[in-house]
């Protein structure tokens, strides 16, 4: 837990550039650009988020961000460096929480129901929206306990119950066949993709419905991102994904949906070949053409 909250504290210390960045346009005339598209979807709606406000003590991260997420599908969040986009992701099973300094308003509807409200178990709502990090961060645990940890403190499973569904998550995550004879040793001693890939398994042998990813190939070779790649296309058969890039080409390749922000905005929101074809905002086109960003 200290690890992911050090790791949250450095996005926050970027996500503050989006009150301070004035590198295409100011502030107050910021809104000129902000889409007022719909935000239609053809899909069934799994996660809706409507005017999400959000500050990091005085600093506004956030401005009446609204966007749907698609039903097992993927959708991206792009966006220069502070455009707050790791924030929304963050707010979708409100990891921003454990930020003291955090205040925020407006509702993210789960299946009809505002995980905002007061009461809310975030124990379950982080069991039913997972997150995997931009850093892979597996437990100081065997392989074989990395998965099984989440599925103990949610579940009463018997040892075969557990072992069964140790073996299916790591198949799901393709890493299976890599591990087989060294589940006993430690997640730690993976190579850093193996590593993300074990974690992806942590993360769906608890079921989640929907699996936020926070650039999770950033820190991984060419080949290890394919896998990862790869394994995100396979996982959208089952769970819904949502997933924050630094890279278009790879949000062209994933993503069904594309939501473009910039200082803390959603300037754009679309299919993924609509935005990156014809984008209906010309701040939208500048980004993607590498005028700014």
């Amino acid at each position: 837990m200290k690890e992911e909250t050090s790791e949250l504290k450095n996005e926050i210390q970027k996500d503050n550039k989006a009150s301070e960045a004035t590198d295409l346009v100011k502030i107050a005339s910021l809104d000129d650009y902000v889409s007022t598209s719909n935000l239609e979807i053809d899909g069934e709606r799994h996660m809706m988020v409507e005017n999400l406000n959000l500050k990091y003590g005085t600093a506004q991260a956030l401005y009446n961000v609204s966007v749907p997420i698609q039903r097992n599908s993927v959708t991206s969040f792009i966006g220069p460096s502070g455009c707050g986009k790791s924030t929304l992701l963050r707010c979708l099973n409100r990891m921003n929480d454990l930020i003291p300094i955090c205040n925020y308003d407006g509702s993210i509807l789960l299946e009809g129901s505002d995980i905002n409200q007061p009461g809310m178990d975030l124990v379950t709502l982080r069991r039913r929206v997972g997150m995997l990090f931009q850093k892979p961060n597996p437990f100081p645990k065997s392989i074989f306990d990395n998965v099984a940890y989440g599925v103990q403190l949610h579940y009463n499973p018997t040892r075969r119950q557990i072992t069964d569904i140790v073996e299916q998550s790591l198949r799901r995550a393709a890493l299976w066949d890599e591990v087989s004879d060294r589940m006993h040793e430690l997640g730690t001693s993976l190579s850093g993709g193996q590593q993300q890939r074990l974690c992806i398994a942590r993360t769906i042998a608890v079921e989640p419905d929907i699996i936020l990813m926070d650039e999770p190939c950033s820190a991984l070779d060419p080949i290890a991102t394919a896998k990862i790649e790869q394994l995100i296309l396979e996982l959208k058969e089952h769970f819904t994904v949502v997933i924050v890039t630094h890279s278009m080409s790879q949000a062209q390749r994933l993503s069904d949906y594309t939501a473009f922000m910039y200082l803390g905005r959603l300037i754009e929101f679309g299919k993924t070949e609509k935005i990156f074809s014809n984008p209906d905002n010309k701040l939208t086109e500048r980004y993607i053409t590498g005028r700014f960003g």
